[in-house]
């Protein structure tokens, strides 16, 4: 292992950066980093990426500049590899470790032995690198397509350090990883001892950091002391956003009663002067003067109002702005009325494999859900767990064995990371309608308005909503709001969330009281849902 010089920093100064159809999505931001390893965090849609990318070099700013000071490794969130090369070639060695295997053959011009430096002991370096992430297991001859998404990730990221960076930059590094390679990638960054910047909404890895940085609309705010500590300090953001969104609530109900006494006190005094006028014994000149006097306190009492009512609505709407999109879905689902005697899902030696496969990605599994129950299906990437789901959902059919479900097929539900079942030409009221044809318009609408779909928001394209706009419809669609089913389904939910949409996802599973039964990787996750038990495929 490296060692680090004690100068290791990126800075970014007074950054700007935006997109081609003219949106900004950060001005004159300046942030410093470290020796330390610092967590990126923030919505969807912010800009977390776009800054490591900027950070990394990769683009360039719209305005500011990025100073470096140490090389850096960067590992992006959607790195390419072709299935067929080798792991030397996602290592990037690929051309270096066969120029040495032909020296050491025999084979080699005097220009490849000149160019040999020190790769000599390249092939050693590689596999001490590999074994570090947990992967010990794999030949460097091995094709990617033999390995897991979550194996690739890796060995991607055991390239980016063979070059020995002093800084890293980890773009969303755990979303293919299964249970082991996260511990694999915990225990690696637990022992790094240069900087890093990993944008991740895992609290597992979060919680390895040493600060933490949330990148919002208005600009990043910086929170030191780790991620436990950074979490009650949001709370308490959000304890002091609702309590002000109170406080402007009540400030702009007071502002209308205050605004309307006034109108009525004005025109009580008009009424009074007007029946002055008319009972006579008052000089024209003086009736003249005290109408332009009326009018003018008139204009001036409903510029006052109107004034009144208008601060209380910014403070109000401010106040909107800082209250979490997450605190304020708060539902209280109808009951799945599922009895707890009930076998909800049954299945007996059921295997699959996929056609051409040489074996069974399923093999003689069994299972059975009672009742409420909440169980998760774990095991590492590739073991058959999404398969698995399909199999239950009626999408694939067993090779042997059999499936069988408790309710009718419409009272299972489907939810998966990438939100698939919803139409992206189709707006969120419709694809409401087509997972629930029995609903109606009115009560669709009322529906969607328990997951903050209100008014015109119905109306909104599914492709053109944010991650947790995405998250809240395809939740509307899946549990209904009226009629909740009695199986739910969940596939890798939390992989593209960010922390808020993560934590909304929680909060309505607790409140849901259906069979549950979910894959997943993500152990804080499990934990935060309740599971019951789990199902490990090996």
């Amino acid at each position: 292992m490296s060692t680090h010089p004690t100068d290791v920093r990126v800075v970014a100064e007074r950054l700007a950066f935006s997109l081609a159809d003219g949106r900004t999505l950060f001005s004159d931001l300046t942030l410093g980093f470290g020796r330390e390893r610092t967590g990126l965090t923030g919505a969807n849609g912010t800009g977390k990426s776009t800054l490591v990318r900027l950070l990394a070099g990769e683009v360039r700013p719209s305005a500011g500049s990025v100073v470096r000071a140490g090389t850096l490794g960067y590992l992006p969130q959607d790195f390419q590899v072709r299935a067929d090369q080798p792991l030397a070639a996602v290592l990037g060695i690929a051309d270096r470790l066969a120029r040495v295997e032909r020296v050491l053959a025999g084979h080699a011009s005097a220009d490849e032995l000149d160019s040999i430096g020190g790769d000599w002991d390249l092939r050693e370096r590689a596999e001490a690198v590999l074994a570090r992430l947990g992967l010990s297991h794999l030949s460097l001859d091995r094709p990617v397509l033999n390995v897991s998404g979550g194996e690739a990730t890796r060995v991607a990221l055991a390239g980016v350090l063979l070059a020995e960076p002093d800084f890293l930059l980890l773009d969303e590094p755990t979303n293919n990883l299964d249970a082991a390679g996260r511990e694999a990638l915990y225990a690696f960054v637990e022992g790094w001892t240069g900087g890093l910047l990993a944008v991740s909404h895992d609290r597992g890895l979060l919680r390895r950091m040493e600060r933490i940085v949330d990148l919002t609309p208005g600009g990043a705010r910086v929170y030191g002391g780790g991620y436990e500590l950074y979490r009650a300090q949001r709370a308490a953001e959000a304890e002091a956003a609702a309590r002000e969104l109170a406080s402007a609530e009540s400030t702009l109900r007071r502002a209308k009663r205050e605004a309307q006494q006034m109108r009525e006190r004005q025109d009580r005094r008009d009424g009074c002067g007007k029946r002055l006028a008319a009972a006579g014994g008052i000089p024209k000149i003086m009736l003249g003067m005290m109408k332009e006097r009326a009018e003018g306190t008139g204009a001036r009492v409903r510029e006052t109002g109107a004034r009144l009512v208008e601060d209380g609505r910014a403070r109000l709407d401010a106040a909107r702005e800082r209250v979490d999109e997450q605190a304020r879905l708060a539902l209280d689902l109808p009951s799945a009325a599922v009895p707890a005697g009930k076998t909800v899902v049954e299945l007996e030696g059921v295997t699959y494999a996929h056609p051409g496969a040489a074996s069974a990605v399923v093999d003689g599994v069994s299972l059975r859900i009672t009742g409420p129950e909440r169980v998760a299906i774990v095991g590492r990437n590739g073991s058959g767990k999404t398969t698995l789901l399909r199999l239950i959902t009626g999408e694939l059919r067993p090779d042997a064995g059999t499936v069988r479900l408790g309710p009718p097929a419409e009272e299972v539900a489907f939810f998966d990371q990438h939100t698939r079942r919803l139409r992206d030409d189709a707006s969120v009221l419709e694809n409401y309608r087509a997972a629930n044809p029995d609903v109606d318009e009115t009560a669709a609408r009322h529906a969607l308005a328990r997951f903050l779909f209100e008014g015109d928001a119905v109306h909104q394209p599914a492709g053109s909503l944010s991650g947790g706009q995405r998250l809240r419809a395809a939740l509307a669609c899946a549990l209904n709001g009226w009629h909740p089913p009695r199986l739910l389904l969940l596939d890798e939910p939390t992989n593209h969330l960010d922390l808020d949409s993560l934590e909304a996802l929680e909060q309505v599973l607790r409140g849901y009281d259906g069979a549950l039964l979910v894959v997943s990787h993500d152990a804080a996750f499990l934990r935060e849902i309740g599971i019951d038990r789990r199902i490990d495929l090996g």
